[in-house]
């Protein structure tokens, strides 16, 4: 009997490799998405002002459910004929930072239970993108979706800014011993990321935070107090935060999910490009959306702040051309595991706010000109950059002045006083529309 074809190829989207080559493979996954999975958590957590417990469930909660909604796109549930949830392609979910300006605002006036809402009303629009994916896609071609990429990286500096001086009104908030903690972390990084190859290019972030960790233990910023008193096995708690439905929240929220529902055709399409060497299906698109919103109305119920494709797995992906879903899978299933052990997310929690800042500049630069890069496919005549620059300017600008608005209703302010995100994508939407297309500079 031929025994030879025992395993699946890594490279067959089917199947079941030999473990001792998708381990490794999958581990590289796990690094790549773990920091940016977390960190959303620890922001929100400190914006909301929540204790440490609810810290640690909020962090645990991010885990799980992004290894749950991981596992729903690469084995999806339905009849690949008729109705089903997930796309059956090699992509990875977590928490996304493209929502974290938003969140932050709607945590200082309604707390973690408004996001939890506004999570539950996005989820039905994404919903209502995945039904109608043709019809919608057209009002975001990559020069809006690009614009609006590139302003969720600009809205994003004054965090990490923050968190490099330790973190606003926490004890020696722009200290030099903050400071050097968070230049040392970012030189870390982007030595690795410039000079480094292999694993140690990939897992720069995760590497950088574990020096600057080690370094800021010197300057006494570690402490190990909440680890101890943290279980050693724990379920997620359904309804722990409860669920709030406040009206601005869920605009807000409302029209980012839409966009990242658009935006992640961008990814589904890349990895298939990459490493399938087709564009996705209508069918798969259409499965992807509507699993990415039931996944992420279910996590609101579980404490699980929004998810959202991630492009570093993608980039892996188009890299290695490794697409078995048993994989990835696994990869799934090792962040499942992470995160239903207490200790664990309660050691995530000890990181310091100088180590988090450091780390993480570099990656919302990197969202910033991911923006500019999609923005940069289109011709940039005289249009566009109007419609890049007006909706940027007035996006950042409104943001950073909130006290305008102080005349109109609070929900105003909200909506679109405390995030540059929905200025800047209502008003490229609708120059975009409305701006007659410059045919002669296009030839």
């Amino acid at each position: 009997m031929n025994t030879a074809k025992k395993h699946a190829s890594l490279f067959e989207l089917d199947g079941i490799p030999k473990m001792s080559q998708a381990i490794p493979l999958a581990l590289q996954h796990v690094v790549a998405m773990i920091v940016g999975c977390v960190t959303p958590a620890i922001i929100i957590s400190g914006a909301a002002g929540i204790d440490t417990a609810d810290r640690v469930l909020l962090i645990q909660a991010s885990l799980v459910v992004s290894a749950l909604a991981t596992l729903l796109q690469l084995f999806p549930i339905g009849s690949k004929n008729g109705f089903y949830l997930g796309s059956a392609l090699p992509v990875i979910l977590g928490v996304s930072f493209a929502y974290v300006p938003s969140m932050q605002a709607i945590a200082e006036t309604g707390g973690i239970p408004a996001i939890l809402g506004a999570q539950i009303v996005g989820g039905i629009c994404a919903i209502l993108v995945g039904l109608s994916i043709k019809k919608i896609r057209r009002f975001f071609p990559p020069l809006i979706a690009g614009t609006v990429v590139f302003t969720i990286g600009l809205s994003l500096y004054p965090t990490a800014i923050n968190y490099m001086a330790g973190g606003t009104g926490q004890p020696g908030y722009g200290s030099w011993q903050n400071w050097t903690v968070a230049i040392f972390t970012l030189i870390v990084v982007t030595v690795l990321n410039h000079f480094a190859k292999g694993f140690l290019k990939l897992a720069s972030i995760l590497i950088g935070m574990i020096a600057g960790y080690i370094f800021s233990s010197f300057f006494g910023m570690v402490s190990f107090s909440n680890v101890a008193q943290a279980g050693v096995f724990q379920l997620p708690e359904v309804m722990h935060f409860g669920i709030e439905f406040e009206p601005s929240a869920c605009v807000a929220l409302g029209l980012l999910f839409v966009i990242n529902s658009v935006q992640a055709i961008g990814d589904f399409s890349a990895t298939t490009a990459g490493g399938l060497d087709r564009e996705p299906t209508t069918g798969e698109l259409h499965g992807a959306i509507l699993g990415y919103g039931v996944s992420n109305i279910l996590g609101a119920f579980l404490g699980c702040l929004p998810t959202a494709t991630y492009s570093q797995n993608v980039g892996i992906v188009a890299t290695t051309k490794v697409v078995n879903r048993v994989t990835l899978g696994l990869s799934a299933l090792i962040i499942l595991t992470a995160g239903l052990f207490p200790k664990f997310s309660a050691l995530l929690t000890t990181i310091p706010y100088a180590v988090l800042g450091g780390a993480t500049v570099s990656v919302f630069a990197s969202i910033a000109m991911t923006g500019m890069k999609l923005v940069m496919t289109e011709n940039m005549n005289y249009r566009n950059t109007s419609i890049v620059g007006l909706a940027a300017a007035l996006g950042m600008g409104v943001s950073q002045t909130s006290a305008s608005l102080a005349s109109f209703p609070d929900w105003v302010t909200t909506i679109f006083g405390k995030s540059p995100v929905v200025i800047a994508t209502l008003v490229a939407v609708f120059l975009n529309v409305t701006l007659p297309k410059d045919t002669a500079a296009e030839k």
